[in-house]
């Protein structure tokens, strides 16, 4: 069965072209161009994907983003802005956005995106029968990464604290956790955390991305560097 996708966006032709864009990967797409019609939706099917535009009348991305957690929808989401600076990032984050991209998204970066994401998220809820995690750094870091992103922040730091363990200068390691204590506000331990990331790794850019924009945020109230989860 085809994996359905909803795209919410008031501009029609951005709904057409990402419709067409998803189809010819065999996706079956809905569209709503309000969050009323979205949640609407949600109601009556089931999607594996949604992708929300930021800017909406009425509701925007992040609020609608909020009433679908109120109301106990875990559909993967993905948050898509026109404007440059991005300092709702962390907000969008902890409400469960799987990423914060900016327009114009083309055709091969929004391919590419739904595809990681359908692979990561949606295949793990489909495996009746989870594999035993290797108790190896790579493992136990990438399961982390994966929880983080679903919001299950206990057990991302069970298994980031022992990727840690295996490897405390790891500069994705300590980014990463670096993102864990951003996404719950404790912006000092996430900045020291960042700058042990970076001293490890000098030019480990996620770390700096990440360095960077808790600056511009706590200076200049906004910045145009998303969270930066670390290298693949």
């Amino acid at each position: 069965m085809s994996k359905r996708i909803l795209v919410v966006d008031d501009e029609p032709n951005v709904r057409l072209s990402y419709r067409v864009t998803l189809e010819t990967e065999g996706l079956a797409v809905r569209e709503a161009d309000n969050a009323a019609r979205a949640l609407a939706q949600f109601a009556n099917e089931h999607f594996d994907l949604a992708i929300l535009d930021m800017r909406m009348p009425e509701m925007d991305g992040l609020d609608l983003l909020a009433e679908m957690r109120k109301r106990g929808l875990k559909t993967p989401t993905v948050i898509i802005t026109a404007y440059g600076d991005i300092p709702h990032a962390v907000r969008a984050m902890q409400l469960g956005a799987i990423d914060f991209l900016q327009k114009p998204l083309t055709p091969e970066a929004l391919r590419s995106l739904v595809a990681e994401i359908l692979e990561r998220h949606v295949a793990d809820a489909e495996t009746q029968t989870k594999p035993v995690l290797a108790d190896n750094f790579a493992s136990q870091l990438a399961e982390a990464k994966r929880l983080l992103n679903l919001q299950v922040f206990e057990g991302a730091w069970t298994h980031l604290a022992r990727a840690l363990e295996l490897n405390s200068q790891s500069p994705d390691a300590l980014n990463l956790a670096g993102v864990y204590f951003e996404m719950q506000e404790d912006y000092d331990r996430a900045r020291k955390l960042y700058g042990k990331a970076i001293k490890y790794g000098p030019y480990y850019e996620p770390a700096q991305q990440n360095m960077r924009r808790i600056f511009e945020l706590f200076h200049f109230g906004s910045s145009k560097e998303p969270l930066a989860f670390g290298e693949d």
